[in-house]
């Protein structure tokens, strides 16, 4: 069980750095609203430690919890909840010594500590119902709601695009075709949100039924990954400039330097593909947005100034 336990846990490890998914330097914070590291939470209020934290910390960015607290089915429980039906629990373990007394060949006895390793089921409180409130009770924001640009909110919400708000991952799901995007409140600054807002739907046009852009992409990080993330990292430059926000960079940029870099090495037609692709992109967006807005009575224009906005 030992090997067995430390082999998974390693192998995601491994999965996610060479995803560039490192928790800590996403542009939201998550669970940890208040912006620090904070370790997973036992139904005690107790931190988990050691590999468990890593276990929990790739569990809750892979399921989306924001919240830090776990439990056993049976603790659920006992605090007169349940655990829903078809939720999958995350295994963490417990490790310790027992003492064992052994008979020597001269016949007197002498102890030996044992190391031993068990592993057991946890489940998030977002899996759970019926818990006290303060399960639920969700930390102060990174942000004030406040700080939001109406300006840049009219725009998007104009686009039509399906944007659903929640968990502590942003991405463009094609199948569904919604992005799915972090609260603003999780970010570290607004700036921020609306950049990986502005990237996301960048790939939302990428849909069949709107720009038809295809790369030939067939995995995570071979060349058409590559390229549709250019052209998404360039929307959103384009797309912040137009709105008068200062882009901020995406903390997988690290991960997609070297491919992006084997595209342009091996293509030097790339970079202007690339440009190309975002300005019809972008174009497109200011496009569904402006006839949304004409509609509704509004005369906004890309450029006006908060103050000049409306509350």
């Amino acid at each position: 069980m030992k090997k067995d336990v430390y082999q998974k846990v390693t192998d995601k490890i491994i999965a996610d750095l060479e995803q560039g998914e490192l928790t800590w330097l996403k542009p939201w914070s998550a669970g940890n609203m208040d912006g620090r590291v904070m370790k997973p939470l036992r139904h005690n209020g107790m931190t988990y430690n050691g590999i468990n934290v890593l276990m929990l910390w790739g569990a809750a960015m892979e399921s989306g919890y924001c919240s830090p607290y776990w439990m056993t089915y049976r603790q659920a429980q006992e605090l007169g909840a349940h655990v829903r039906k078809g939720e999958r629990g995350n295994p963490v373990v417990y490790a310790n010594t027992i003492t064992k007394t052994e008979e020597q060949e001269n016949g007197s006895e002498e102890e030996r500590t044992i190391p031993f390793m068990k592993a057991y089921t946890v489940f998030n409180v977002e899996q759970i119902d019926g818990l006290p409130e303060r399960y639920y009770v969700k930390p102060e924001p990174v942000i004030d709601p406040a700080q939001r640009d109406a300006n840049a909110d009219r725009f998007f919400a104009a686009t039509g695009a399906d944007v659903w708000h929640g968990g502590n991952r942003a991405y463009y799901s094609g199948g569904s075709d919604h992005v799915q995007m972090p609260v603003f409140e999780c970010f570290r600054s607004p700036e921020a949100y609306y950049a990986t807002l502005a990237h996301e739907l960048t790939h939302w046009t990428k849909h069949p039924k709107r720009l038809d852009r295809e790369f030939g992409r067939k995995r995570w990080g071979d060349e058409g990954y590559a390229r549709e993330e250019l052209v998404a990292e360039l929307g959103a430059a384009f797309l912040c400039a137009d709105l008068g926000l200062t882009p901020e960079p995406g903390t997988e940029h690290a991960a997609y330097i070297q491919s992006w870099l084997k595209v342009l090495k091996e293509d030097k037609r790339a970079i202007f593909s690339a440009a190309a692709h975002a300005q019809k992109a972008a174009d497109f967006l200011h496009g569904l947005s402006a006839e949304a807005l004409a509609q509704a009575g509004f005369q906004a224009t890309a450029t006006e100034t908060k103050e000049g906005v409306a509350a």
